[in-house]
């Protein structure tokens, strides 16, 4: 079996849970209000802003037996940044103060996410970042398929509300093809067991996010 492929399998039950989760059941099926999409973006503005420095932080912790990682990272800063500036803009197309949403600061289990990140591949092996990218970008595949039309319809927003979901769902699909031929680069037992650690708590603290986004599911339905 494929690292990726085992990858996949073994994160599967941790995917599947986020899944339940009311907040994100709710946004994939459209039945959430203004105020929880603009929460939603609201974090992901503030963990999407670490996104390159996150990047550049395990590039710098990878030596050159690692030269292939050390690009593909170079790769994914190129396309990544500044898409935080999307999402501010999404905000003002919802007639929300984007100001407001960028000076409030991330809630706590944003903050807890980041920082896990910065931890590990600090503290404890690099490619662990890897499990990261397969996380936040395997679930953007799935809400801008399934979740930026349905909220779109359901609150009569512009297309100018999800640049961010639209945009980067597709960006995504490409890099998870990408992702899954760099996976299969990995031969270190080391990397791969760094890599599907951080992807099964990526999975949990991702979902600690969504959690934490204000929703009132019996409101959200009968919208």
């Amino acid at each position: 079996m494929s690292f990726y492929a085992t990858l996949r399998q073994s994160t599967l039950p941790d995917a599947q849970q986020l899944l339940t989760i009311p907040q994100l059941v709710d946004g994939l099926s459209g039945r959430i209000s203004k105020d929880t999409y603009v929460a939603y973006l609201t974090e992901a503005y503030h963990h999407v802003k670490h996104t390159a420095s996150l990047m550049a932080a395990a590039k710098a912790r990878l030596g050159a037996d690692h030269e292939d990682f050390r690009t593909a990272l170079d790769e994914y800063i190129a396309e990544e940044t500044g898409h935080e500036q999307w999402i501010l803009d999404d905000i003002r197309a919802c007639g929300a103060d984007a100001n407001a949403a960028r000076d409030a600061g991330p809630r706590l289990a944003t903050e807890v996410m980041v920082a896990f990140a910065y931890d590990y591949i600090n503290r404890i092996n690099p490619m662990g970042f890897f499990g990261m990218v397969y996380v936040l970008e395997s679930t953007s595949v799935l809400l801008a398929s399934r979740g930026a039309g349905a909220v779109q319809q359901s609150l009569g927003l512009p297309p100018a509300a999800f640049r961010y979901l639209t945009s980067h769902g597709s960006l995504d699909q490409e890099h998870m093809r990408f992702f899954e031929n760099l996976m299969e680069k990995v031969t270190r037992e080391e990397d791969r067991t760094a890599i599907l650690h951080v992807a099964k708590a990526m999975f949990a603290l991702f979902g600690n996010v969504f959690r934490s986004i204000p929703h009132q599911t019996e409101t959200a339905n009968a919208a």
